[in-house]
């Protein structure tokens, strides 16, 4: 019998073999007692497996919607203020590993803790003693389809148009390993877009959606980059909003530019974004603020590879500037009378870019994080210049391990 401690930041329950060595648990919850599993890991320091049999249940614990439950959204077996507080203590737990001391944030979320998913990606598996296609998804910690009747985390009219899809594939007598997976995404009026994926072809171009964020309407591609829980995320951008503290503003990693010109288009605007198919997106909602041109221009940095960006106007409240770089690579456009704004992917942010931040010290630095580790790690660092001013963690994915965390920086 294996006594579990607690979370660790994967989302993973913590526990000690009788030999000592750790093993990381989905379905057990601190304080709970394992008295059997399965391994779906084994290394030479570590375990991986799935409780299979629980004694001395948590409080905590309840009965999860769906059978699918540990491959889509492995903490519904959580109570959901429960699972909030576990989202406090990780991010409290990593900052502290860093050395950095902050009080438990506060954890918030929207109305809906089920359905918010606009985007699901789907496997297919053949079930051959119906003959039928159904959706499905991949059994945690193996390669191994589960069929699903059922899924409670996306949107209902995302599952209802998949169901529509493969009932279509199964009336035309289809095979499913001609497909690799179905992907659909849903805007906020409940249109839908997407389709299949087919084995050894190009993946297919569907039909863009727009969404509404705080009063500003973004284009988006279904196979494209986009924000997956738009109330809660308006709600970050809200708080972000009260943090820009000057007319110059430059948005890092901008992707298809929701946070700068949701929160900032009435400043002097420039947005950074290494994907191409984001970028196409960013210039089409550049688009809707205001005239878009372009210009060919090298950075100063030596050796820096020429960038695509919109025309540049000094004052404050022109259209905006996008920039189709690396944000590491465009540096010189980093000024002290600044508000920088980072949203970097999980690997966090280049030490290049932390040491330029460094050097010129913008006045305001807000960091949007989906990994609160590295963000933590680089939070460190630009502490050397900068105090945390506001710390506040939003549970943009229910029932599962993920945290996004802002900590804005002056």
């Amino acid at each position: 019998m294996i006594k579990i401690e607690k979370f660790i930041p994967g989302g993973q329950a913590l526990g000690t073999l009788e030999n000592g060595k750790k093993i990381f648990f989905w379905n057990a919850l601190p304080g709970e007692i394992v008295e059997e599993y399965t391994i779906t890991k084994k290394k030479s320091h570590y375990e991986e497996g799935i409780a299979t049999k629980i004694s001395q249940s948590s409080p905590f614990r309840v009965e999860p919607k769906d059978d699918c439950f540990l491959s889509t959204s492995p903490w519904q077996i959580l109570d959901f203020d429960y699972e909030n507080q576990q989202k406090a203590l990780l991010v409290q737990e990593v900052f502290r590993e860093h050395q950095i001391d902050i009080p438990l944030p506060l954890v918030l979320t929207g109305g809906n803790d089920y359905h918010y998913r606009n985007k699901m990606e789907y496997s297919l598996y053949f079930d051959h003693e119906q003959s039928q296609i159904f959706p499905a998804f991949h059994a945690r910690g193996s390669h191994r389809k589960v069929p699903i009747t059922q899924s409670s985390i996306e949107r209902p009219e995302i599952f209802a148009a998949a169901k529509k899809i493969i009932a279509d594939l199964n009336a035309r007598g289809e095979e499913a390993r001609k497909y690799q997976s179905l992907l659909l995404r849903c805007n906020q009026t409940g249109e839908v877009s997407g389709g299949l994926y087919e084995n050894g072809k190009p993946h297919p171009k569907f039909k863009n959606l727009t969404d509404t964020i705080l009063g500003q309407e973004y284009s988006y591609s279904p196979n494209g980059f986009f924000q997956i829980n738009l109330p809660v995320y308006e709600m970050a951008l809200k708080e972000i909003k009260k943090h820009v503290s000057t007319d110059k503003v430059l948005d890092l990693y901008s992707g298809v530019g929701t946070i700068g010109l949701s929160v900032a288009k009435d400043k002097e605007l420039t947005l950074v974004e290494v994907d191409k198919f984001a970028f196409s997106e960013l210039e089409k909602n550049c688009s809707k603020v205001a005239f878009w041109g372009h210009s060919e221009v090298t950075t100063e940095k030596q050796g820096a590879p020429p960038v695509t960006t919109g025309r540049r106007d000094p004052s404050p409240g022109s259209e905006p500037c996008a920039i189709l770089a690396k944000s590491e690579e465009v540096l010189d456009y980093i000024e002290m009378d600044q508000t920088v704004i980072l949203d970097p992917p999980r690997a966090g942010c280049d030490q290049r870019l932390i040491d330029k931040l460094l050097e010129t010290h913008p006045k305001t630095i807000i960091y949007l994080s989906c990994n609160p580790a590295t963000q933590a790690r680089d939070i460190k660092m630009l502490l050397a210049k900068y105090q945390i001013k506001t710390i506040q963690t939003f549970n943009f994915f229910p029932h599962t391990p993920h945290i996004e965390n802002l900590v804005v920086l002056c």
